[in-house]
């Protein structure tokens, strides 16, 4: 992209948007992806094979620890790669880790907080949880884009931010939530196709099964970073339709010219 598309978009156009930055971008997030994912999906991977997170207790809560870390950066590298190609400028993945590091800890409250005021709203109802989840969804780039002290700060922000335009975030969400969940949705489908409906089923199976699921895992994380790009195009588009952030960037040009 050669530039910020700072007007406000409607729910198509903040799905191209989104789309244009991950194919645009997709070097730049590959990278970030395989440098924090690749270890925790290995991981993984090798839990599952060898019996399950409570026969390898361990390293499953050692794998979780690391996972969540390198989360939190991939999450804020993500988001800086995006938010500087959406305004018009360009950083090396190495730059964005630079920048991503001292976020960190923030960026794992930020996730805790939220997925513990989702479940609540889980117990209570689904449609609750659906609703703060939408709302708290900005928390990353309110985060790290505006350097907020705290996490509480990010989701207030979020929440503010999104008030009045969550049903249309929503949408847009749930369109990138299902391609994210459709490899393992084809897996079940696999699943329910190959594998025996009693009994043992053969090693034969159980290999063919592992190697569809790494291969949906790997889908999974490639397609991970377009929820980045979408979360971060939101964020700046209610940014310029409730505080003019358009007219404070072209301000801010004329200033520099």
């Amino acid at each position: 992209m050669s530039g910020p598309v700072l007007r406000p978009l409607s729910l198509g156009e903040m799905l191209d948007v989104s789309f244009g930055l991950y194919r645009s971008l997709f070097v730049a997030l590959l990278v970030v992806t395989i440098v924090t994912r690749a270890v925790p999906l290995v991981l993984s991977v090798y839990i599952e094979s060898a019996g399950g997170a409570f026969a390898n207790l361990p390293l499953y809560f050692a794998s979780a620890i690391l996972s969540a870390v390198l989360s939190a950066i991939a999450a804020g590298a993500s988001t800086f790669i995006v938010s500087e190609n959406y305004m018009g400028r360009r950083i090396a993945a190495g730059e964005a880790f630079r920048r991503a590091t001292p976020f960190v800890g923030r960026l794992i409250a930020l996730a805790i907080m939220t997925t513990l005021l989702c479940g609540l709203g889980f117990i209570l109802l689904f449609f609750p949880a659906l609703i703060i989840g939408t709302a708290l969804s900005l928390g990353i780039p309110a985060l790290v884009l505006e350097n907020k002290a705290v996490a509480s700060d990010a989701m207030g922000r979020s929440w503010s931010l999104t008030r009045g335009f969550r049903w249309k975030l929503f949408v847009a969400l749930a369109v990138v939530l299902f391609l994210l969940a459709l490899p393992f949705l084809s897996l079940g489908v696999y699943a329910a196709g190959s594998l025996p409906a009693g009994g043992q089923p053969a090693a034969l199976e159980l290999t063919g099964f592992l190697g569809f699921t790494i291969i949906a895992a790997l889908l999974q994380t490639l397609i991970y970073p377009l929820l980045y790009c979408l979360l971060t195009v939101a964020y700046y588009d209610l940014r310029v339709r409730k505080e003019a952030f358009d007219l404070e960037v072209l301000a801010a040009g004329l200033a520099t010219t």
